[in-house]
C-alpha cells in the first residue's frame, strides 16, 4: 500500500509518502480501501512529536477514513466486502489501506460521497460524546463553542442547533464568525477583538451559558468558568493554548454548582467507541441522510500532498474540514 509516514518529529515536510506491506484485519476488524481521510489537529501534534499513538496503534497518522471494505476479520458479521463505510481509527488513516474495528465503522450516509464521509467520524464522535454525553446539553440551554469554524466547531454548532440549543461560538476573524452564524449560531464572537465573557453576559442578561466546549485550555479556563451559568458544565477537549494547567476559584465552583469535565477520544477502548458509533447511527445518521446536518469540507488534497494539507491546517485559514483523497482506490 501507499501511506504517509512521519520520518521524524518536525514540520510538514517530515510527512513522507512511502510503500508498506498491506495490513490484514485481525478478529473483529475490517480492512478498508481508503478513498478519503480526514486531517485533524491531533495529526499535527503527532507529527510534531507531542501526541504519540496509543500502544498497539499504527504509527501512520490519520484518525478517520472512508472507503470500501476490502476484507473482514474473523467474527465480523455486520460488514461484507464492497460495503461503503466510514470509520474512526486510532491511526493509519493516511494510507490506501487501513484496518478499523468493525464496531467503529458506520455506513456512508445515503446521499453523501466518500469525501464528505471521510470528514465525519473524528468530529462527530467527539461532539456527540462531549456535548451531549458529558456536557448533557438539553433543549433550550445556551452553549458556547470555542473554535466555532473548526471541524469540531462546525459540527457542534449544527448538532446543538438541531437539538434545540441556543448556540454561541468564538472564532478568529469576522469571516469565520459569519460562517458560524450561517450554520445556525445566534452570535459568533471574534476573540481577537471582543471579550467573549462580556458579550455573552450581555446577550444572556447576565445569566451566562449552560455548557462550554473548550479546546484551548490554559488562561481560557478562568474565563470559561466566569461565563457559566448556575449548574453550568465546562467540557475540556484540548490544549491548543499550549498550557496544561490553570488556577481556578473553587469558591465560584461551589457557589454556582459548576461541573468541570473533559476527555480525549483516541485512547478510549473499542467497546466505548462502538457505543458512540451506535448512538450516532441511531441519532445523527438520519439527520445526515435528510440533509439537516452536513460535514463542512473546506478543501481536499491528494494523499501524497499531506504536507500541504498540514500547512493549511497550521495556518488556521480554513473553515471546517481538510480531507486527503486517494484517486486510485
Amino acid at each position: 500500500m501507499i501511506c504517509v509516514e512521519i520520518a521524524s518529529p518536525g514540520g510538514p515536510d517530515v510527512l513522507t509518502p512511502t510503500e508498506r506491506a498491506d495490513p490484514t484485519p485481525d478478529a473483529g476488524e475490517v480492512l478498508i480501501r481508503v478513498v478519503a481521510a480526514g486531517v485533524n489537529r491531533p495529526d499535527v501534534l503527532q507529527r510534531r512529536g507531542h501526541y504519540p499513538p496509543p500502544q498497539g496503534a499504527s504509527d501512520i497518522p490519520g484518525l478517520e477514513v472512508a472507503g470500501t471494505v476490502a476484507a473482514v476479520g474473523q467474527g465480523v458479521d455486520g460488514w461484507r466486502i464492497g460495503d461503503q463505510v466510514c470509520a474512526l481509527v486510532t491511526g493509519g488513516g493516511y494510507a490506501t489501506l487501513c484496518v478499523a474495528p468493525a464496531v467503529q465503522c458506520l455506513p456512508v450516509p445515503a446521499g453523501l460521497d466518500f469525501i464528505a464521509a471521510g470528514a465525519i467520524p473524528e468530529t462527530f464522535f467527539t461532539v456527540w460524546s462531549n456535548v451531549f454525553d458529558r456536557g448533557r446539553l438539553q433543549r433550550g440551554e445556551a452553549v458556547l463553542f470555542h473554535g466555532g469554524s473548526s471541524g469540531i466547531g462546525t459540527t457542534a454548532i449544527q448538532l446543538a442547533v438541531i437539538h434545540g440549543g441556543r448556540v454561541f461560538a468564538t472564532a478568529g476573524s469576522d469571516e469565520k464568525c459569519r460562517a458560524c452564524e450561517a450554520l445556525g449560531a445566534e452570535r459568533a464572537i471574534n476573540y481577537r477583538t471582543e471579550d467573549f465573557v462580556a458579550v455573552l453576559k450581555d446577550l444572556t442578561g447576565g445569566r451566562g451559558v449552560d455548557v462550554v466546549l473548550d479546546m484551548v485550555g490554559g488562561e481560557y479556563v478562568e474565563r470559561n468558568i466566569a461565563v457559566l451559568a448556575v449548574n453550568g458544565r465546562l467540557v475540556e477537549i484540548g490544549l491548543m493554548g499550549g498550557i496544561a494547567s490553570a488556577t481556578v476559584d473553587l469558591g465560584v465552583i461551589l457557589r454556582r454548582r459548576l461541573t468541570i469535565t473533559g476527555s480525549t477520544l483516541r485512547a478510549r477502548g473499542i467497546e466505548e467507541k462502538g457505543e458512540i458509533a451506535a448512538a450516532l447511527q441511531r441519532e445523527i445518521w438520519p439527520l445526515l441522510e435528510d440533509g439537516s446536518v452536513k460535514p463542512v469540507v473546506y478543501r481536499t488534497f491528494p494523499l501524497t500532498d499531506a504536507s500541504d494539507a498540514h500547512r493549511l491546517m497550521e495556518s488556521s485559514e480554513h473553515i471546517g474540514k481538510i480531507v486527503l483523497t486517494n484517486d486510485e482506490a
